[in-house]
């Protein structure tokens, strides 16, 4: 499996976990609102520390957005395109968020893909404050109040990346991070096997993979590549992943993952419900 020699130490704990119950919430997205308004008030105002988010449908005008990109030097593995901003209405395929905390303030972090006004299919992160709602969608949320993500210098990647904390507790969901070079099929089935989780849903959840191998033959080359869960499910212990995966170029790919050759990038934040 290929790897990435990230600028910092390594971290010899690979995968941090927490159980908790998630709540599950359901709300609009308010026209007139910048999208970090209209996805964290509902999510500050039910009590979440954390949570994973998930939206289809609904449109943004302004829309800034930026891509995955190579680094500048070695200070990272990879960072990001310059802002882009289509004139124009901009529609959203799907978008996941993780919802937290950065400086003691909501926070949200948004991979998506859409379709910008000239028809042109792409996707990449989000930038929240700057995109506005011009037609609502429903937001599923599933929040925690145990469990505290907030935004922390990372040294081993040199990003502020956000990080699960708190005292795990009964329930049936997981809030987890995996970091570089974890393949992200079978950290899923670590992360259910910790926490006695024989079938789940992967609620929400996104990151970043090196690359991207599908279980049909197709493949994304690029180093680094923004990712956001379609779809995931844990059957009797295993993990399948339905993913889509923008390229360097804001491309848009998308598939189910080959278990064991896919490692993550920077990052990977993930919700896991128990079935049933």
């Amino acid at each position: 499996m290929r790897t990435l020699v990230q600028p910092g130490p390594v971290h010899p704990v690979r995968i941090d976990s927490f159980s908790g119950e998630p709540v599950k919430l359901r709300y609009v997205l308010r026209p007139g609102l910048s999208l970090h308004e209209a996805m964290t008030g509902p999510l500050v105002a039910a009590g979440f520390q954390s949570a994973t988010l998930m939206l289809r449908g609904g449109a943004l005008n302004p829309f800034r957005y930026v891509m995955p990109g190579p680094a500048d030097n070695a200070s990272h593995v990879a960072y990001f395109t310059a802002p882009r901003a289509p004139v124009g209405v901009t529609w959203i395929d799907q978008a996941n968020a993780t919802f937290g905390w950065a400086d003691g303030k909501p926070f949200l972090h948004t991979h998506a893909a859409w379709v910008e006004p000239d028809g042109t299919r792409r996707g990449g992160h989000i930038l929240n404050a700057d995109s506005y709602v011009c037609a609502g969608a429903v937001v599923e949320a599933w929040g925690f109040a145990n469990i505290r993500v907030a935004a922390s210098p990372d040294a081993e990647t040199n990003f502020p990346l956000f990080q699960p904390t708190g005292k795990s507790v009964d329930g049936r969901g997981v809030f987890a991070r995996a970091k570089p070079n974890e393949d992200i099929t079978i950290a899923v089935e670590t992360i259910a096997a910790r926490h006695g989780i024989r079938n789940g849903i992967v609620r929400g959840s996104l990151g970043s993979l090196i690359g991207a191998r599908f279980a049909d033959g197709t493949s994304v080359e690029d180093h680094a590549t923004e990712v956001l869960v379609r779809d995931g499910a844990v059957r009797d212990g295993r993990a399948e992943l339905d993913l889509l995966v923008v390229d360097m170029r804001g491309q848009v790919h998308g598939g189910t993952l080959v278990r064991g050759d896919n490692p993550v990038c920077i990052t990977f934040d993930l919700v896991l419900e128990a079935a049933g």
